[in-house]
């Protein structure tokens, strides 16, 4: 009977004693630990990774917002200045249209006084000339250039040849030699063309 009591009592000790894991044991836990871990951490990278996404979308939209705003800013300052030029180009077409009617005005008083002769110094005729200053002196001021062709070479966007020289000498082939109408220009637009004679050379006769 003492017998039976050892061997129980044995037996009790044996299953109060704990149970200690194995390597193999440690090593699952551990990696299923991990797992969860990295399980836990998923949600977080993610929700960044959207948020990085997102704002690089952003950046580039904000760039391209950047561009699309700086090509209508320079297409309104360029409009801005093709109608500016429009504008000072009609402008100067009808300044020059006046100024024909004037210069037509002032040929027609140089006519009077060159018919007058002798009275071209006459009380009328020196009023003539003031009404023709005073004319040719407004055509100025408007920014109306006399062009000067008497001497050189003939330019047809300048002058029309209205007349010919016969002339023995090459060189003054194709010179002006004469004005007989004057030619104007307003700035770099040309808005009456002088009438001119221009030289044409002819070898002179074989003896």
């Amino acid at each position: 009977m003492n017998g039976h009591t050892q061997n129980g009592k044995q037996d009790q000790a044996h299953a109060a004693e704990p149970t200690q894991p194995s390597a193999s044991d440690a090593s699952a836990a551990s990696e299923e630990a991990a797992s969860r871990q990295e399980a836990a951490g998923t949600p977080a990278d993610a929700e960044r990774q959207r948020l990085e996404t997102e704002l690089e979308a952003t950046r580039r939209r904000l760039d391209e917002l950047a561009r699309a705003y700086q090509t209508l800013d320079r297409d309104r300052e360029e409009f801005k200045q093709r109608l500016s030029r429009e504008r000072e180009r009609l402008i100067d077409v009808e300044r020059g249209n006046v100024a024909v009617t004037l210069l037509e005005a002032i040929d027609e008083l140089d006519r009077c006084l060159s018919m007058s002769g002798s009275e071209a110094n006459s009380s009328l005729g020196q009023g003539v000339r003031m009404i023709r200053d005073g004319l040719l002196g407004k055509v100025q001021a408007a920014g109306i250039e006399r062009i000067q062709v008497v001497g050189q070479m003939y330019d047809p966007n300048t002058a029309e040849a209205a007349d010919m020289e016969i002339t023995p000498q090459p060189e003054e082939d194709q010179r002006v030699v004469a004005e007989i109408r004057a030619g104007y220009r307003l700035k770099e637009r040309v808005i009456r063309p002088a009438r001119v004679k221009v030289a044409k050379y002819v070898p002179p006769a074989q003896a």
